[in-house]
């Protein structure tokens, strides 16, 4: 899969998560059917907050996001992608400074 699979998929994520915000069902006593809210529970975004325990099941057919799993993935992401840069930039500059020494 390429940036542009996993950029979609992130927003699919991220379109469940908000739904579940703006619909105030952050908690087990505030689950709902999420199809109330027009979540589909079928999607890539779905199952992958499910598989990682964001989204919960709170009794059956009734879920929640629990947001400090939420906001710890977010924040889990961010650090991911700064690494990234910060890797893509220094294996930038050492293959630069290696050809201009010869």
């Amino acid at each position: 899969m390429g940036a542009a699979g996993g950029a979609i998929i992130l927003m699919k994520e991220r379109h469940v998560a908000e739904a579940f915000e703006r619909g105030g069902i952050t908690a087990p006593e505030r689950a709902r059917d999420p199809q109330e809210i027009g979540v589909r529970m079928h999607g890539i975004g779905w199952r992958r907050l499910v598989d990682r325990a964001v989204v919960r099941e709170a009794s059956p057919g009734k879920w929640y996001i629990d947001m400090p799993s939420w906001l710890a993935l977010r924040r889990q992401r961010r650090r991911m992608s700064i690494i990234l840069v910060i890797l893509v930039i220094a294996v930038a500059a050492f293959t630069l400074l290696g050809k201009s020494h010869p």
